[in-house]
């Protein structure tokens, strides 16, 4: 479970980088904090 939250975690900061590139800066923001959290070493929203 750890390995597919790490997985979306960076799948989730790598469209927020994206996203701010095309412009989307708040989309981008809300995509790179979104990662941060469901990632294992945030606060997981799973746990």
């Amino acid at each position: 479970m750890a390995t597919l939250l790490w997985i979306l975690a960076v799948v989730l900061v790598i469209a927020g980088v994206l996203a701010i590139v095309r412009g989307q800066l708040l989309w981008g923001i809300v995509l790179i904090v979104v990662g941060l959290l469901v990632g294992p070493g945030g606060v997981s929203v799973f746990t």
